[in-house]
């Protein structure tokens, strides 16, 4: 028997076939939940605290600020609250200058409110990163000052505290020494009192971490604006101006600039075994700062202290607004092949890469705003400031170079070079029109030897002595000119 022939489906269940085979092939977070969140981040520094959600496709947010109580309201389309966001509340630190706390609540379907409870007046940006290297789509906050702080008085104040210190310190020590001598041997025991307050100090060190706790505690979720548990911060007080003697302090000081590359959410180079460029370098940079301070008249500034990342133009705008006499900027970098090994010191240079290897360094070392994390809409007259970086003089370059072989000579008695010249490429990181500017590449942490050379303090320790040792030559041969820095 002949059966008749299939009907034709319908054009409404042609359709309803095609729609259910395209949610197949949909995840679940895509159906349910809109985008996925696939990490959250806080990166807290003096200068600003940047906030970072990473996702799986772009987020739409809007932010507004209020004032007395200081809070940040953030409102992001399309998701549903999750794990992954509540993660924020942990990541504040306790001693981060900008965040005091953070909640995150559903404000309606489809929306999450995030409220930072600041500690004082904020100047926010808000803006989205394209994936670039290991992070898919980024939507950014960056917390900035109202007033920011003036970085030559800060150098100033920070030394002279250092030196109060110090002399506090040995001034305590010559008392207790002469306590020692003229207190009768049978008087050491501590009297009750003093006992008694010394087996308290632990309970009130602890004090602080307790309050920290606290303000972390994440709040129970409110469909309206989320309530506040935190008390209001007082207004940061005005800083205090220079005096006379300050200010004439200031023109006598010999400023080196260091600059630890990467940072935050650029991690750099990144060894065989897992060790991060930019670790490495502000552990290096940290230790520097340290031995260059105790040189008589001598202050450095570091153009970040902490794993938050600073741009590259931000990097020369800072050495730039302390006027430093050296730009000095720190890596250890990798190369295509892990056999490439040895230190090397470059200089700018205007017409062309020196080599094709420093012609590759100088690509990838350039390429690091992509990674970090650029806010393009909030440089202000961008085409000026490029302007500003194009103009390196001739004089410049020539300085830097006499620095550059300065630092190289006692960098080769510590290991191997690379290259036994000073090599030149188009680092934006050395732009600064009227500072002397090398880039040190410490070693290739690519190199599985390097590596763990570069994780060994008493090696960082070493490429600290030829660094200063070259800064030192560098000073002796060309005194710095007196300045009039303006603060």
């Amino acid at each position: 028997m002949k059966l008749p022939p299939r009907p034709l489906l319908l054009p409404r269940r042609r359709a309803l076939a095609r729609l259910g085979s395209a949610v197949l092939l949909l995840g679940t977070a895509q159906i349910a939940r809109g985008a996925a969140i696939l990490a959250v981040r806080v990166w807290p520094a003096k200068a600003y605290t940047r906030v970072t959600i990473e996702s799986d496709t772009p987020l739409v947010a809007r932010h507004q600020v209020t004032e007395m109580p200081y809070r940040l309201v953030v409102d992001i389309d399309g998701l549903e609250l999750r794990d992954a966001l509540r993660e924020l509340v942990g990541k504040v630190r306790p001693d981060d200058p900008y965040i005091a706390g953070v909640r995150v609540g559903q404000y309606q379907p489809r929306v999450v409110r995030l409220v930072f409870d600041l500690r004082q007046a904020i100047r926010p940006q808000q803006f989205t990163l394209a994936p670039v290297a290991a992070y898919q789509q980024r939507l950014v906050f960056d917390l900035y000052p109202v007033q920011e702080t003036d970085p030559l008085l800060a150098l100033l104040r920070d030394k002279e505290a250092a030196e109060a210190l110090a002399a506090r310190a040995v001034q305590d020590a010559l008392g207790e020494l002469i306590a020692r001598i003229e207190q009768p041997a049978n008087a050491a025991a501590p009297a009750p009192a003093a006992a008694a307050a010394a087996a308290s100090a632990p309970a009130a060190l602890s004090a602080p971490a307790a309050s920290a706790a606290a303000l972390s505690a994440p709040a129970a979720s409110a469909p309206a604006l989320l309530p506040a548990p935190f008390s209001t911060p007082a207004p940061a007080p005005a800083p205090e101006p220079p005096t006379p003697a300050e200010r004439r302090r200031v023109d006598r000081l010999v400023i080196v600039a260091l600059d630890p590359g990467h940072g935050g959410e650029d991690p750099g180079a990144i060894g065989p075994t897992g060790l991060r460029e930019k670790d490495v370098v502000l552990a290096i940079a940290l230790q520097l700062r340290e031995r260059l301070n105790a040189l008589p008249g001598v202050r450095v500034m570091l153009t970040r202290d902490g794993d938050y990342f600073v741009p590259l133009n931000e990097r020369v705008r800072k050495a730039r607004r302390v006027q430093a006499d050296l730009f000095i900027s720190i890596h250890a970098d990798a190369f295509m092949r892990q056999e490439a090994r040895g230190a090397s010191v470059y200089a700018l240079s205007t017409s062309g890469a020196s080599s094709a290897a420093a012609r590759w360094m100088a690509q990838r070392e350039n390429s690091s705003d992509q990674v970090g994390g650029v806010n393009v809409a909030g440089v202000k007259d961008r085409q000026l400031l490029q302007a500003m970086l194009d103009m390196s003089t001739t004089a410049q370059i020539k300085d830097s170079l006499k620095l550059g072989r300065e630092v190289l000579g006692p960098l080769g008695r510590v290991g191997r070079l690379h290259k036994r010249q000073v090599e030149q490429a188009g680092f934006a990181v050395l732009k600064a029109p009227d500072i002397p500017s090398i880039l040190v590449e410490t070693a290739f942490i690519s190199n599985p030897d390097e590596e763990a050379q570069l994780r060994d303090p008493a090696y960082r320790r070493e490429l600290v002595d030829a660094i200063t040792s070259g800064v030192r030559n560098y000073f002796a041969r060309n005194p710095p000119l007196a300045r009039q820095r303006p603060i």
